[in-house]
């Protein structure tokens, strides 16, 4: 897909996004069910505390996928869950002696407010784990029936055997994997037919919340639930399943195998981000203590910093998120509110560059590789800074607007001119106006009075910009 010389996007076969894909270990091509129209189901959280760094990656990523493809003319229906009962969620209110839905409900509220101050756009359907509890008993009954779950003393289980491929997202033969398939160890585990078979439904303990099912009260476990919500809203062979590393395996090879053991066509394709990492190279999680909560990252830098980072880090590849690159990416839009601001006017009106806006789409169709996609921002930011100087105002015009382009297809928000008084706006033109007239000791007398009001004043060939 292409932009037109009008900024206008339609489709063209020869550009494809092509992604790594996590079950065949190759990069090809996004395949889509219904052309023009994408399904993704991303992993969403289990809201029971205050979504940490490595949360906002995975969401970041998805986001900037997101809307890339809208960018480029597909339509797309992003379903990602809210996990509103689990064991987390029973442990902390048990511990602070609170009821579990307002845990659950305080906790997305504050999920939902760093994805807005991380301008995340709002998935398409958030299905709740707990509005979908009778569809999930439904699914368990029907893989009981086909032999290939089985009851215990603790809950109910999948038989791994009655899935040929089981393993396939963790690329290990069913030997080699972990006891248990990654499950916490449970009351009942011994009587399980395989140490890989792993929980479908959990009976109640006294004074837990259940719901009830043929084989007695309780609750889904967390591999069913999004099987049924993802199947029951985008239905079978949707076109893609996201999340993070950490969920290939065991959660997304548990979710696959309970599809596969229906007979159901599950994901066509498999993507998942790298690991947030901290200065050791351990991956950022609750369980070892090295957590950095999100929202105390907004509060302190800019928010479009985190996305910057990540844009400049490939999706696949681990990050770590130190002050040194917080620091750099905010310099980093520093300079592109800055270019946006000097070159509002030449944007006006002015086409896309074509060659610049082909570059940038070739490496984003390369498994979305966005940190040679950002040379190609930045290289623009300085030919056209540099055409802006040289009063070249057809060249800065294109640019410009091929950088607002590119910025809005990963979702970065530039900050330029709209924010500048109109007392400020005039008396830059009238610093232009005496400089036109040659009456120079006025224009320096207004530039004076704009850089002690706190305005950065640029005059070139084809006028003055002032920024704060």
């Amino acid at each position: 897909m292409k932009l037109s010389a009008g900024g206008a996007r339609g489709p063209n076969l020869s550009d494809v996004l092509h992604l790594y894909d996590s079950a065949t270990q190759e990069v090809r091509e996004l395949a889509l069910r219904q052309p023009g129209l994408v399904s993704i189901y991303l992993c969403g959280p289990t809201v029971y505390g205050p979504p940490h760094l490595g949360h906002g990656r995975a969401t970041i990523v998805y986001d900037v996928l997101r809307r890339y493809l809208e960018w480029t003319g597909l339509s797309v229906r992003l379903v990602s869950n809210i996990t509103d009962i689990d064991d987390k969620i029973i442990d902390r209110a048990a511990r602070e002696g609170r009821p579990w839905e307002e845990i659950t409900h305080k906790c997305e509220n504050i999920w939902f407010k760093a994805m807005e101050t991380l301008n995340v756009e709002r998935p398409t359907d958030i299905p709740h784990a707990t509005e979908f509890v009778g569809a999930m008993v439904a699914m368990i009954a029907e893989l009981v029936a086909k032999d290939a779950a089985y009851a215990t003393d603790d809950g109910v289980y999948l038989a791994v055997s009655a899935v040929p491929d089981y393993g396939l997202l963790a690329h290990q033969s069913l030997e080699d994997m972990l006891v248990g398939g990654g499950e916490r160890e449970v009351l009942g585990a011994a009587q399980k037919r395989n140490p890989a078979d792993f929980a479908l439904w959990k009976f109640a303990k006294p004074g837990e919340p259940n719901w009830p099912s043929p084989w007695g009260d309780g609750r889904p476990g967390w591999h069913s639930e999004c099987v049924v919500m993802s199947l029951e809203l985008l239905g079978e062979g949707f076109d893609l399943h996201c999340g993070g590393q950490d969920l290939q395996f065991p959660h997304h090879e548990n979710e696959r195998a309970q599809a596969v053991a229906l007979g159901k066509r599950f994901a066509n394709h498999w993507m998942h981000n790298g690991f947030v990492v901290d200065t050791e190279g351990e991956k950022m999680s609750k369980s070892i203590g090295n957590v950095e909560n999100l929202l105390d990252l907004t509060d302190h830098y800019d928010p479009r910093a985190y996305r910057m980072v990540l844009l400049q880090t490939h999706y696949r590849s681990p990050v770590r998120v130190s002050q040194d690159n917080i620091d750099a990416a905010v310099n980093a839009l520093a300079g592109l509110d800055s270019f946006a601001a000097r070159t509002a006017s030449a944007a006006l009106g002015a086409a896309p560059d074509q060659a610049v806006i082909e570059q940038f789409r070739e490496r984003m169709d390369n498994d979305l590789d966005s940190p040679t996609a950002m040379a190609v921002l930045f290289d623009s930011v300085r030919r056209g800074n540099a055409a802006l100087d040289a009063g070249d105002a057809g060249l800065a015009g294109a640019l410009a607007t091929s950088v607002q382009e590119m910025c809005s297809a990963v979702g970065l928000v530039l900050k330029a001119a709209g924010d500048v008084p109109e007392d400020i706006t005039a008396k830059a033109a009238a610093l232009d106006a005496a400089r036109a007239a040659k009456d120079f000791a006025a224009a320096d007398a207004l530039r004076g009075e704009l850089q002690a009001g706190g305005w950065i004043v640029e005059t070139t060939k084809l006028g003055t910009t002032v920024r704060r």
